[in-house]
């Protein structure tokens, strides 16, 4: 569920492809893992085309989904319609999200912070818009940790290649630790390898 670039560009190439690439991006056991026991209030940032929607449970009592790219959000206001909870769809992006200060329990990101254009922008966002101990579910792939493969991310980031193909994906962020610096607290954090990419999957709290 990718984020697009600054300036809500379209990119429905990517957003069609996107359509038989999300699904096997992210198990379905994945996104329900990452949604299980949330409640309240929730912000899920670059829904993509809402195929997590399906997934989060009815003690959620409200969830708005912020999509940037036009073809995406409109699958998104499709999948709303048969969610299991209440879901609002709007129109916007992850570093300026267009949704008042303090007002969510929890925020979702998957496979998005790797693809804004300001991640530190995107975390203070998110920071701004969670409840003190809110909490940010996260599913994001990230740089290695050294090595051959570390290096390779590094390289394609740096020639634009990878950027031009994914809509703005990077390959080469330090997401946990950028999350870290936001002033977000990691209290679980799972890594492991999806499609030949390192992943990490946790829980970070705001203050």
């Amino acid at each position: 569920m990718p984020a697009t670039p600054a300036g809500r560009r379209s990119h429905p190439v990517f957003a069609r492809a996107w359509s038989v690439m999300g699904p096997q991006a992210m198990p379905r056991e994945d996104r329900a893992q990452l949604v299980a026991g949330l409640a309240g209030e929730v912000l899920e940032v670059g829904a993509g085309d809402g195929l997590s929607f399906a997934h989060y449970p009815a003690t959620v009592t409200a969830l708005t989904a912020v999509e940037p790219e036009p073809h995406l959000r409109a699958g998104a206001e499709r999948r709303a319609r048969d969610a299991p909870v209440a879901v609002t769809v709007l129109d916007g992006t992850a570093e300026d999200l267009p949704v008042p200060s303090a007002a969510f329990d929890a925020a979702v990101t998957c496979l998005v912070l790797c693809s804004v254009t300001d991640q530190a922008q995107a975390l203070a966002e998110l920071v701004r818009v969670l409840r003190p101990g809110g909490e940010l579910r996260f599913y994001e792939h990230v740089v290695g940790h050294g090595g051959v493969g570390a290096a390779l991310q590094r390289g394609l980031d740096r020639s634009g290649l990878w950027p031009r193909l994914g809509a703005g994906c990077h390959l080469a962020r330090d997401t946990g630790a950028a999350m870290a610096a936001a002033g977000l607290t990691i209290e679980a954090c799972r890594r492991f390898s999806s499609g030949g990419l390192p992943h990490i999957a946790g829980v970070a709290r705001r203050a």
